[in-house]
């Protein structure tokens, strides 16, 4: 039977005030000395992967079925089952980016979400499309910190409350505040994404007094950083416990950075995680921190028990879902279940398959050929000049007739490996519709633009990769730079392309929309891409490979 869940009210809170004024502590509905059995189910960073991929992994029918099956055993054994999401829904696979992830979000209420944090790709469209999707829920999407600029008010609810045979738990949302760098301005400029750790001490301190909760957990999109060392990024769900006195918060659901968040030892990630590994969540300062990889590739199951007001953590471990390794067989390289087969379910399947159906006719498309693979993975892109982040950058380059192109690697979602390209192959490598964006400057305001854009560090979305230019970059400054083989004048006149998302100030590059000389062209990034791909059909790849142009002295 489902849960109860107790919807927070002004009213509601008022009376709980009230009632926390008439007495010290109020009655417990739990019963002293009786162990209840409380397990949580969690996703993150799903990205659109609504349909198993090619080799039968993953998908939202697979998912149910697990579920339905964890459900089941509980019940069982007289236990209750919550199951959240630590977002980014939005974002990744065109047959979902075209329909504004509707079968995502609709397959997550069949699948029984009970909230999701909302991620910082909920806001790769415009906000009357996570409205919709809002709608479309029916679970809540939580996040306490973004607050609407012109009201000074939360745009989103904050929490939620369950309630599990008697045990009272409080749910918090909370998304990362560096999604006003990575999310597109011309989306986001109305919203005011505030410190996630003030905001829950804030909220905290407000349930304390007028929920009085016996459980508190927070279903985060804030990325998990090995002993709290998060770089550039914004501070994640370690600096979180860290920062909140010991035992204010429970469990910490996550998602952004997109790790399986398992121990080796204390503050020490596992390395190289594979399917039906065992997996030991991390623990800070008296709170549980777990994240299940993405794309819905695993399901994270923490098995408690609560006993007289005190959590403990039974099991953990990350459940593979229909995962795959390649085995030899018979000589030959063959892919086989890491663990187990997990059925799809039937009636996800064909609530899914229409959807599936519809945007498979539209991208299916073969638009060119490629004689080896373009190179976009996350784990390379982001840390070198590839063959494929030259040849977008050069294909901007070439529609807004520039001198040299930068491209933001965090714009390149994916590769596309060799033979026949398809529309689908383009729109995953470039999701966002970001618009080709063009300026002039003088070769001195050149300079200076690099200076702060190319020292960009490696494992950022903002590290750039360019076409049309060569250099040496230090720490802080960029040194022997040529446009087209020449030596940069410091007074002569230079066009360059990036993307709109990056001239409006986005990845922390200089704003350029309002400086004189600025151009939005029109062109959507994939169209520019697609047709680059189609009139240069057959493609050598090589002609694109990276030949020491940037060099790193840092």
């Amino acid at each position: 039977m489902k849960h109860g869940v107790i919807l927070k009210t002004a009213v509601s809170a008022a009376i709980m005030t009230v009632l926390a004024g008439c007495a010290s502590q109020p009655a417990h509905e739990w019963q002293q000395d009786k162990t209840y059995k409380l397990t949580i189910l969690h996703t993150n960073d799903h990205h659109g992967r609504f349909w198993q991929n090619q080799y039968g992994e993953y998908g939202m029918a697979a998912r149910k079925t697990l579920v339905e099956q964890i459900r089941n055993d509980v019940a069982k054994q007289g236990g209750s089952v919550l199951l959240f999401s630590g977002g980014d829904i939005n974002t990744g696979v065109p047959e979902s980016d075209l329909q504004d992830a509707e079968p995502d979000f609709k397959g997550m209420n069949k699948i029984g979400y009970d909230a999701m944090a909302i991620g910082n790709h909920e806001f790769d469209n415009p906000l009357k499309v996570l409205l919709k999707q809002k709608n479309w829920a029916h679970f809540p999407l939580l996040s306490a910190n973004i607050y609407d600029k012109k009201t000074g008010k939360r745009l989103f609810q904050p929490y939620q409350i369950f309630d599990e045979q008697g045990v009272k738990i409080a749910v918090i949302g909370l998304t990362t505040e560096d999604t006003a760098k990575i999310g597109n301005p011309e989306y986001i400029s109305g919203f005011d994404f505030r410190d996630p750790k003030v905001e829950a001490k804030k909220v905290i301190d407000e349930l304390k007094k007028t929920e009085h909760p016996d459980l508190i957990f927070a279903v985060t999109h804030m990325g998990h950083y090995q002993n709290g060392q998060y770089g550039i990024n914004a501070p994640g769900d370690v600096s979180l416990a860290r920062y909140l006195p010991k035992g204010d918060l429970d469990m910490i659901v996550g998602g952004h950075s997109q790790d399986p968040v398992c121990m080796e030892g204390p503050n020490v990630m596992k390395k190289n995680f594979q399917p039906g590994d065992a997996c030991k969540p991390d623990y800070q300062n008296g709170t549980y921190i777990v994240q299940a990889h993405e794309w819905g590739k695993y399901v994270g199951r923490a098995d408690y028990e609560f006993r007289n007001g005190e959590l403990r953590m039974v099991s953990y471990n990350l459940i593979p879902v229909n995962m795959k390794k390649k085995v030899m067989v018979n000589g030959q390289s063959e892919k086989v279940y890491a663990t187990h087969q997990i059925a799809e379910d039937k009636a996800m399947l064909d609530f899914l398959r229409p959807y599936q159906d519809k945007g498979q006719a539209q991208l299916n498309v073969k638009i060119a050929k490629i004689n080896d693979k373009l190179e976009g993975d996350r784990n390379v892109v982001r840390f070198h000049q590839t063959n494929l982040g030259r040849l977008i950058a050069t294909a901007h380059m070439q529609r807004a007739k520039a001198d040299f192109a930068i491209m933001n690697s965090g714009g390149v979602r994916d590769s596309i490996d060799k033979g026949d390209v398809t529309y689908k192959d383009v729109l995953k490598v470039q999701p966002f519709g970001n618009i080709i964006t063009y300026i002039d400057m003088k070769g001195k305001e050149v300079k200076e633009y690099l200076d702060t854009v190319a020292t960009k560090p490696v494992d950022s979305g903002a590290y750039p990769q360019f076409a049309g230019i060569s250099m040496t970059v230090g720490k802080t400054s960029v040194s022997n730079v040529k446009v087209g083989g020449k030596a940069l004048d410091m007074n002569k006149t230079y066009r360059f392309t990036v993307p709109s998302f990056n001239a409006a100030g986005g990845d922390g590059y200089p704003k350029l929309t309002d400086r004189t000389g600025f151009v939005t062209t029109g062109f959507v990034d994939a169209e520019v891409l697609k047709q680059f791909l189609e009139e240069n059909s057959p493609l050598d790849v090589n002609q694109f490979a990276p030949k020491g142009e940037i060099v790193y002295k840092l």
